[in-house]
């Protein structure tokens, strides 16, 4: 097929363009694009899980798993026994609210709400709300890395707080392979990194909070067999097991918990140009 001379022109100019973005220390270079390593989720136990609870912020602590669960009207924090389901203490939100992520900061829990922008301050001991605090915009997921609070809102940006004010400090946009990703909702700070549940999927990531670049993703989507998924929700819920590079994942409304390890399926995240 012949090419008119209009064509030709395009294609030269369209190579000469990929010379330059691809050049070292030139003007035009662009940074290279970190691809996520492969992360395969081998469970390790069964664990049980209360189906009424809409799941939003899971938290293991001292042996105690923290759980905020959602849904106007039926929003809860609870203190369980991780290993039996056995509850410890509960406490219920003002109907007006809708409960989200928690962390737990010293002998605190923060407590988000969905669209109502109020952070709440419980005491650890009894869950006894003993202050709140306003924000702008949505709550979705929430973790603290011993220094600041990691914040998600349900966009493709993480937001970092002051443990003892909420105050702002800053942000980092989230990227897979360049991509900004959105949907980020339930935290988790482990290892120095963040890992978010993505929303409508059974995607997991692994987070560098430094630049947000996505640098492990493992799909759970398999976790709960196709049997037991009848009236349950997404995967939400992902608490750090102390001591080892191991997790508890569970969903909305799922009546199983799992204990599992993220174990890379992959070399280590290799750098190339897009």
């Amino acid at each position: 097929m012949r090419l008119s001379a209009a064509a030709r022109l395009a294609g030269v100019l369209a190579v000469a363009a990929g010379q330059v973005s691809c050049g070292h220390g030139s003007p035009g270079s662009t940074a290279p694009v970190v691809r996520p390593q492969r992360l395969a989720v081998d469970v390790l136990a069964v664990l049980p899980h209360d189906r009424t609870q809409f799941t939003e912020g899971l938290e293991l602590r001292d042996g105690v798993l923290y759980e905020s669960s959602g849904l106007y009207g039926r929003s809860t924090v609870r203190a369980v026994d991780w290993r039996t389901g056995a509850v410890l203490a509960r406490s219920a939100l003002p109907n007006g609210l809708f409960g989200e992520g928690i962390t737990v900061v010293g002998d605190r829990i923060w407590q988000l709400t969905w669209r109502e922008g109020i952070a709440l301050a419980r005491r650890r001991s009894d869950l006894a709300v003993v202050g709140m605090v306003r924000y702008p915009g949505q709550g979705w997921g929430l973790c603290y890395d011993g220094r600041r609070l990691v914040m998600s809102d349900g966009s493709d940006r993480l937001s970092f707080r002051d443990p003892r004010g909420f105050a702002r400090t800053g942000a980092v946009r989230v990227t897979e392979a360049g991509r900004p990703v959105t949907g980020l909702n339930e935290l988790e700070c482990a290892g120095g990194s963040v890992w978010a549940n993505v929303w409508k999927s059974g995607d997991i990531l692994r987070i560098d909070p430094s630049t947000g670049t996505v640098t492990g993703v493992a799909d759970a989507s398999a976790l709960l067999p196709p049997a037991l998924r009848a009236g349950t929700d997404v995967l939400n819920g992902i608490a750090a097991i102390p001591g080892g590079p191991q997790f508890l994942l569970t969903g909305k409304f799922w009546p199983r918990m799992y204990r599992v390890t993220l174990r890379a399926l992959s070399s280590p995240p290799i750098a190339s140009h897009p």
